[in-house]
């Protein structure tokens, strides 16, 4: 896995990881060009193609179900070798909070069924939808 450091990023890069460094939940891409108009950005290829980068880098995640991304809540453990398997979302339909997390159980036994059936993942992520704690007891 590549690593980055934040001086490495370019100024896109940097622009778009932290628009979704500060936002409160997950982000499209076009809501990410509307932010950043005023930074220059003029089209969706300049927010994708820092995005690829990102998310090459382990900085941000694609939420493949809602078509959106936010930024990794453990970013730091790619710059120091260590990744963290499988990893795991947790979306509130109502209010759009994500949790990101990774669980070594999970993770054990994807790879026992992957190895058993001689099945060679490209990528692994776990989107689990639902209510939070904070909005089921609204």
């Amino acid at each position: 896995m590549t690593t980055a450091h934040t001086h490495e990023l370019t100024k896109n890069q940097t622009l778009v990881f932290n628009a979704l460094s500060r936002a409160d939940g997950p982000l499209s891409a076009y809501t990410i060009l509307d932010q950043l108009r005023g930074d220059g950005f003029r089209a969706p290829l300049q927010v994708y193609r820092a995005l690829e980068k990102l998310l090459d880098y382990g900085m941000v995640h694609r939420l493949e179900s809602i078509n959106a991304f936010v930024a990794c809540a453990h970013p730091h453990s790619h710059s120091h070798g260590h990744t963290h398997g499988m990893i795991a979302f947790a979306i509130c339909e109502k209010c759009g909070q994500v949790s990101e997390f990774s669980d070594d159980v999970i993770t054990q036994r994807v790879r026992q069924w992957t190895t058993d059936n001689a099945f060679k993942p490209s990528k692994t992520t776990i989107e689990i939808r639902g209510v939070c704690a904070s909005c089921g007891t609204a």
